[in-house]
């Protein structure tokens, strides 16, 4: 069965954006992306980097870990207010949202109903893990059926801002087992936590 993998740049503090919930690594942004980090993300997770990039990279690769792309209305906004109405058009793309009635782009598929049916829809299908990008109110609502965090971890604290959860998360504790990390001497590190068998009953 795929898995629902929340795949996020995370600050030590439990941040994935600031106060105004803007793209941190935009024009302007705090968002440190140290070359050693960048590097280990083309030849790792190349489908997760934008369109845009992959093509001034000259990046052709599907990747071998996702191949449909998940976020919430907030954060497709992030990219449609800077006129990219489909930032991963290699990536089969849905948008949770109840307010927008039609989508910006052909290619992106809004979703109006529950999202936790649709993603346990998605699980039943044939497929490639299912990529959890954001913002944080889709993955407090989807975090009973998140199977794997990878938190793309930045050495910098922002005091507030959007948790990972987001700001409307029920206290639900669970408990995870790191199954994989990679620690960069720039001081990012990526961290790979897998729900525990306990939990997932």
């Amino acid at each position: 069965m795929r898995k629902l993998v929340y795949f996020i740049a995370s600050t030590l503090d439990g941040y994935i954006a600031g106060p105004d919930g803007a793209d941190p690594t935009g024009p302007g942004g705090f968002w440190p992306i140290p070359e050693d980090y960048s590097r280990y993300l083309v030849a790792e997770y190349p489908e997760t980097l934008p369109g845009a990039a992959r093509h001034a990279l000259g990046i052709t690769a599907t990747g071998r870990h996702f191949d449909t792309v998940l976020e919430g209305r907030r954060s497709y906004e992030v990219g449609l207010k800077v006129g990219v109405t489909d930032a991963f058009p290699h990536l089969r793309h849905l948008v949770f949202s109840r307010t927008l009635a039609d989508s910006p782009d052909p290619a992106v598929e809004i979703v109006s109903g529950d999202p936790v049916a649709t993603v346990r829809e998605l699980k039943r299908q044939e497929g490639k893990d299912l990529w959890l990008i954001g913002g944080g109110e889709l993955a407090g609502t989807l975090y009973p059926e998140i199977d794997q965090l990878i938190l793309k971890l930045a050495p910098l604290t922002i005091g507030a801002g959007v948790p990972l959860f987001g700001r409307s998360a029920v206290f639900d504790p669970r408990t995870w087992e790191l199954t994989d990390h990679t620690v960069f001497d720039s001081g990012s590190a990526i961290l790979t936590y897998t729900r525990t068998s306990v939990d997932a009953a």
